[in-house]
């Protein structure tokens, strides 16, 4: 929990973090605990503490704990950098003991305020579901922070936002026999419950069958779980105004299918429907904030496992849309579930702006590391747009080329397309997204590979602590507002 307050009180909290860069180490304190001032004061007027990048004095007045943190040179000082500085001071063990802590920022800037949120409440965040053994609580995650600022309505929107991420990062970290496509069904059933102005449209086996999603259903061909397609209208504008579209890629868990997985790449390809989570946060987001505008949040959720009904590598299937796809590997295979769902709605909502989200390509993670997402578009508005949510939200991207001989790289002989590139290693995220940009027409498209930036595999990543971050939450409710 994160409260507000106009100043430095020091009475409820039992601990205090005052966050210093060097130019503000000048500055002088006050608060109306004189004790407290007097120690802090005299502190950064010594040479004991210059407020550098990471610096750490703590000081013990009476009972109470005064952590004096350094954030260097506020020139050098980023709102991404204040992020993972933020979330390392919320780490720290000295919090053991306190009950509430109070937070006061080097600067009261509606940006400043923004990271220390987004630092709490992302930054905080853990996957315990399972952890049987109890361990001393020594972070603030479960503590009320204290933030001694003004108190701004969009603070609060911020913080609605934070536990949307949450939700997508809970849905991606849970057993992927758990997280299926009815139980991602059963989510968006519940954040609708009780609420108006939308309506669901939900393509069960039968469904997709009979509307010949035949490219999704291969993929699902050799898995136990049934699949989904979920789509929810959202009509938050008027009548008149467009709509724009966002598709998940759903993946509940991700096998390779008959081009099996490696040891080392397989073990968490429950993040393979990390798109889906994204739109699921977005859609509730989008109902906490009651956005007026019209959006469609839809995703096609499958499994792709072995069986001997398992579609193979040179088989044929035919999409929702009439074209054919020879499969060149069957690791290729959120680009098949993504080209259905893109289809339908295009054919039946007619978006005016259609965005999907991803988990598509280890080829966009060797390009551009794991801090940045791949986005590809046929609409440089649209780009655009995206760019700039990416730089507000910190939810980052990079443009990548698309260009008119990449369709030469995704030929097949046997087939309309063929689902993987003839160039073996080349432009392997690129040649992706041009299978999908042959499935939307002329519609303004973005694709955004997410591979790299949706899941953290090891101890932390900027202000990401281990598994799923949310990516995307942030990004498309930012460019929702602003659309």
């Amino acid at each position: 929990m994160i409260k507000f307050s106009s100043r430095a009180l020091f009475n409820k909290p039992a601990a205090l973090v005052l966050l210093t860069s060097e130019q503000s180490k000048a500055a002088k304190f006050s608060s109306s605990a004189t004790k407290v001032s007097s120690a802090v004061n005299a502190a950064l007027s010594s040479q004991r503490f210059e407020g550098g990048k990471g610096e750490v004095l703590p000081l013990l007045v009476g009972e109470c704990l005064v952590v004096l943190f350094g954030l260097g040179k506020e020139k050098d000082l980023t709102l991404a950098s204040l992020r993972v500085l933020l979330r390392r001071a919320f780490m720290f063990g000295y919090f053991r003991k306190a009950a509430d802590i109070e937070l006061v920022p080097h600067q009261d800037s509606a940006d400043v305020i923004k990271a220390i949120i987004d630092a709490h409440a992302l930054g905080t965040y853990a996957w315990k579901k399972y952890i049987t053994r109890k361990k001393e609580d020594t972070t603030v995650e479960n503590k009320t922070l204290h933030v001694v600022a003004a108190v701004k309505a969009e603070y609060a929107d911020i913080l609605k936002v934070a536990g949307c991420v949450n939700l997508a990062r809970d849905l991606v970290n849970d057993n992927a026999d758990l997280t299926t496509a009815e139980y991602l069904e059963k989510t968006v059933r519940g954040i609708l419950k009780g609420k108006s102005g939308f309506k669901l449209e939900v393509l069960d086996r039968k469904k997709l069958q009979q509307k010949k999603f035949g490219l999704l259903l291969a993929v699902n061909k050799g898995a136990a779980k049934e699949p989904r397609v979920v789509i929810v209208q959202y009509n938050g504008g008027k009548k008149k105004d467009p709509y724009i579209a966002f598709v998940g890629k759903g993946l509940t868990f991700d096998s390779g299918g008959l081009n099996l997985k490696p040891s080392g790449s397989m073990e968490t390809m429950r993040e393979d429907m990390s798109g889906a989570a994204a739109v699921i946060g977005a859609l509730k987001a989008t109902f906490e904030l009651k956005i007026k505008k019209n959006i469609i949040f839809a995703f096609g959720a499958a499994e792709n496992a072995i069986d001997a009904n398992s579609y193979k590598p040179g088989d044929v299937f035919v999409g929702y849309s009439g074209k054919t796809v020879e499969i060149g590997n069957t690791d290729a295979e959120g680009r098949l579930v993504l080209a259905d769902v893109l289809s339908y709605v295009i054919d039946r909502y007619k978006p005016s702006r259609v965005v999907d989200l991803a988990t598509l390509t280890g080829a966009c993670v060797v390009g551009l590391g794991k801090d940045y997402a791949g986005l590809m578009s046929n609409d440089d508005e649209l780009a655009d747009a995206i760019l700039a949510s990416a730089q507000a939200t910190d939810d980052r991207a990079w443009r990548l080329p698309m260009y008119p001989e990449l369709k030469d790289m995704i030929k097949s002989k046997v087939a309309d397309v063929k689902n993987t590139s003839n160039q073996r290693g080349c432009a392997g995220s690129m040649t992706a997204a041009e299978f999908l940009h042959g499935f939307v027409g002329k519609t303004p498209w973005a694709h955004l590979d997410i591979a790299g930036t949706a899941f953290v595999d090891g101890d932390s990543r900027m202000y990401f602590g281990h598994g799923a971050t949310g990516y995307g939450v942030r990004l498309i409710v930012d460019l929702i507002k602003k659309s």
